[in-house]
Order: C-alpha cells, then sequence, then structure tokens
C-alpha cells in the first residue's frame, strides 16, 4: 500500500500544477458568479436557477477533469518513458495503475470541495441552504470517480484521444440507460429484449447519481437513494478499475 500511496501523491503533485487544471476551475467558479446575474433576470426562479447552473457547472467541469487528466495517466508515462523507470523497480504494474488512479481521485476531490464551497457560500448568503445540496454534491463526485475509472480503463490500452472519445462516449450513454431499460422491457424480439437488457447491466448508470434537477426545485434526496447510488458506484468502480488492473498488466510496453 505505501507503494501506491507514494504514487498516488506524486500524481497529484503532478495533477495540481496543470495549468488547464486552473483554467477549468475558475471558469466553473465564473459561472457559479455569473449565476446570479442570470437567476436575477428571472422572477420567482432565481433559487432554482443558481442552484441548476451551480450543480451542472461542478459536473461538467468535473467531468472534463476526469475525461482530460485520466486519459493521460498511463499514456504521458509512456511518452517519457518514466514508466520503464518505475516498472523496473519492485513495483507491480497493478500498484502503477491504482496509484495513477488515486492520484487523480484526490485531484478530483479537492476542486469539487473548492467548487461546491462556492457554490455553498452563494447559497448560504443567499439563504437558499438546504442539506440536500450536500447530497447532490456527493453524487456528483460519486459520477466523477465513476467516470474517472473508465478514463483510466481505456487509458490503459489505447490513446489519449481514443481513449477520451471512448469515455466521453460512456458518459452520454451512461445518462441514457433509460432508455435501454425501456427497449429491454418493450422490444418484440426476445433477442433484441436480451441484448439491450445486457447493455443496460454493463453499461454505467449514471442517471443514478443525477438529483440536480430535483435538488434545484428543492424537492427531498433520501438517504436511502444516496446509499443505493454510493453502493453502485463502489461496485462499479472495483469492476472497472479489476478489468483495467488485467488490461495493463498484459499490454506489451514500447
Amino acid at each position: 500500500m505505501t507503494t501506491i500511496w507514494t504514487i498516488a501523491r506524486n500524481t497529484f503533485r503532478e495533477a495540481i500544477r496543470d495549468r488547464i487544471l486552473y483554467g477549468l476551475l475558475a471558469f466553473a467558479l465564473l459561472l457559479i458568479g455569473t449565476s446570479v446575474a442570470l437567476a436575477d433576470l428571472s422572477i420567482g426562479q432565481q433559487q432554482r436557477l443558481v442552484k441548476d447552473i451551480g450543480l451542472g457547472a461542478i459536473s461538467l467541469i468535473g467531468v472534463l477533469m476526469a475525461v482530460f487528466l485520466g486519459i493521460t495517466l498511463v499514456s504521458r508515462e509512456i511518452e517519457r518513458r518514466t514508466v520503464y523507470t518505475i516498472l523496473s523497480k519492485p513495483i507491480h504494474r497493478y500498484q502503477f495503475l491504482l496509484g495513477r488512479y488515486l492520484g487523480l481521485v484526490a485531484t478530483i476531490g479537492v476542486n469539487v470541495v473548492v467548487m461546491g464551497a462556492g457554490l455553498a457560500a452563494l447559497v448560504l448568503v443567499k439563504g437558499w441552504w438546504h442539506p440536500n445540496l450536500l447530497a447532490a454534491l456527493l453524487l456528483v463526485t460519486e459520477e466523477l470517480l465513476v467516470v474517472a475509472a473508465i478514463a483510466t480503463l481505456f487509458s490503459s490500452f489505447t490513446t489519449p484521444t481514443l481513449a477520451a472519445i471512448f469515455t466521453l462516449g460512456l458518459f452520454v450513454v451512461g445518462h441514457l440507460t433509460g432508455t435501454l431499460r425501456t427497449l429491454a422491457e418493450r422490444a418484440p424480439e426476445a433477442a433484441t429484449r436480451a441484448f439491450a437488457a445486457a447493455l443496460y447491466y454493463l453499461l454505467p448508470n449514471l442517471e443514478a447519481f443525477n438529483v440536480k434537477g430535483r435538488v434545484a426545485n428543492r424537492e427531498a434526496v433520501s438517504l436511502l437513494e444516496v446509499g443505493l447510488a454510493s453502493g453502485y458506484a463502489a461496485l462499479y468502480l472495483v469492476a472497472v478499475l479489476a478489468l483495467a488492473v488485467v488490461v495493463f498488466e498484459r499490454r506489451e510496453l514500447r
């Protein structure tokens, strides 16, 4: 574990020095601040707009961070040829990959805390605070960790460009799994129903983490719902990272 934490710490230090990261963070905070001006243009909808835009900005910027940092976890080290030096030491490939992922998790976590604190401060000042905002931020974070794991998987065997395309594609599909479920239930042919059902269970169900609209409309988010989503995130993370380790262990590094 010491080796994994050491790699994670170095990955985190490397990530927080990336200027693109600060640009995305500044843009997110700007969007959150701008939401107040936009909300003033809408009579009676100020609270909903501020929370909706704020949570949407955190989710969008967080996904960009997870994808564009995650897809270079392995490829950057291969391009620099530092991976050969690292793996020539008594370090297993799984330790390297998990360490890189945990460093990315720390980076995402810090940035979500900063963006979430900005939104929470704004909501508190306006007198619109509600505990369900914390639930929304937690679920957004869990969604980002799943996306980061998917990016890590693709980075373990393909190029950054393809990894970005695949990860963003799965992110979009992950919010459309309800359509697959409907198809699995209503398709006239048994083969189609079986195929749609298989895709529904294999692909990430990112809608399980999407409560932003409900929080913006001041609807309740139950602890049971948060717990089920958290359990699903944990299981999916373990499965994706295990697959990433298997793939990376078998990859021929050149």
